[in-house]
């Protein structure tokens, strides 16, 4: 089905095209019968990321014609709380801790390190959406800084060498995929820029 978005902020929207398949299903189902609950938006956006992973712009598009609300709404929704997603994340999340006692034990030439190794920013997904790399400011286990978490698992005492040859390690595990078969041509990393 084609979504034609009305005119907002003063511009010509582009149709947005949204398959009919079970996803998309799933979350109009939910939809329904969340309709009549006050406020529904963000419930909605947590059921539809919990679906599709992310929300990309056809989502987004299918939750406004959905709750006949305007597109820029969704869009604000999404942008303003920070546990929404509008790019993909990898199978595996990264995330550096860059608290004080990380960081002065060396958090930030993990980063770096971590960053080339990944060849993604802060945000970032690497090509193959097998690793996300994030920071936080504190995991609460500051006797073992620098930490890593990789999904849940904490990964203290690091230095640049241990955090590069963990992520290695996952890796090797999952063996090499053809990234043309996978997505048609092979995606460039997906990097979320730094604000």
């Amino acid at each position: 089905m084609a979504f034609h978005p009305k005119k907002e902020a003063g511009m010509e929207a582009q149709p947005v095209h949204i398959p009919d398949n079970a996803q998309y299903r799933e979350l109009k189902e939910f939809i329904e019968s969340n309709r009549n609950v006050p406020g529904p938006l963000i419930q909605i956006l947590h059921r539809a990321q919990k679906i599709f992973g992310y929300l990309p712009l056809e989502v987004q598009h299918f939750v406004a014609r959905e709750l006949d609300i305007p597109l820029a709404k969704v869009f604000g929704v999404i942008t303003f709380y920070n546990f929404f997603r509008l790019d993909p994340i990898g199978d595996h999340i990264v995330n550096l801790c860059l608290g004080t006692a990380c960081h002065v034990k060396g958090g930030s030439d993990i980063l770096k390190v971590l960053e080339k190794e990944l060849g993604v920013k802060i945000g970032g997904t690497t090509a193959d959406r097998f690793f996300t790399l994030s920071t936080a400011r504190c995991f609460g286990a500051c006797g073992l800084a620098p930490v890593l978490m990789l999904d849940e698992e904490v990964h203290g005492r690091l230095n640049p060498q241990k955090a590069v040859q963990i992520l290695r390690d996952l890796r090797s595990q999952r063996g090499p995929i053809d990234l043309k078969a996978q997505a048609g041509t092979a995606p460039e990393a997906i990097n979320k820029e730094e604000k």
